[in-house]
């Protein structure tokens, strides 16, 4: 290699350092929200040292073709303690300023949205679901008047042909009436002992 681009290999190397100390700090300020995962650290731990080991590698490909000497391990050991060193207290504090901006925009379009499309929306579908339920009971409601309407006439009719009936037709009539009762009686005991069974 030339001397230039030993030059160039090394400011490289010390900025590739000082990035890697970045993304660490960037790192390790998320890394407590999937601390209690263990398979989600090893997960994020791997990715994270692979992809900066694949970025500095590939900037050492792009300036000197790949080739890897003990000048350049320790540039990139350079770089990466001068952050640590300089830099890291105060990116550390930039890095909680963006946070507290970033949560205050989220909470911010957050609670927008809230106010201005959910709540309306949950306001309307409150409005339809009472609108709803009001005329379903009043359907209801003709639909049991319209039937009183058409049954109750039609119970006077009964009631006089049964008066009219001799005694000892009405005395069946009771019986079968009486016989049916204790079939449904039974049956609903039935019912409900195989409902208590399930349970």
């Amino acid at each position: 290699m030339s001397l230039s681009t030993q030059l160039v290999t090394m400011l490289s190397m010390i900025a590739g350092g000082l990035s890697t100390g970045f993304m660490l700090d960037t790192f390790r300020r998320f890394s407590p929200y999937w601390r209690n995962r263990k398979i989600m650290i090893y997960v994020m731990e791997v990715g994270f040292w692979t992809s900066q080991t694949l970025l500095l590698f590939y900037i050492l490909f792009l300036v000197n073709g790949g080739e890897i000497r003990l000048y350049i391990v320790l540039a990139c050991l350079l770089g990466f303690s001068m952050y640590q060193a300089i830099l890291s207290y105060y990116y550390k504090k930039l890095l909680e300023h963006f946070i507290r901006i970033a949560l205050a925009i989220y909470r911010f379009f957050s609670r927008l949205i809230q106010v201005f499309i959910i709540s309306p929306i949950k306001g309307i579908v409150m409005v339809i679901y009472t609108i709803f339920i009001w005329v379903l009971k009043l359907l209801l409601s003709l639909l049991l008047f319209v039937l009183t309407v058409i049954v109750t006439p039609i119970q006077w009719l009964l009631r006089g042909f049964y008066q009219l009936l001799p005694k000892k037709v009405q005395g069946i009539l009771l019986q079968i009436a009486g016989f049916y009762s204790t079939i449904k009686n039974n049956l609903s005991k039935v019912w409900e002992n195989i409902r208590w069974k399930r349970r």
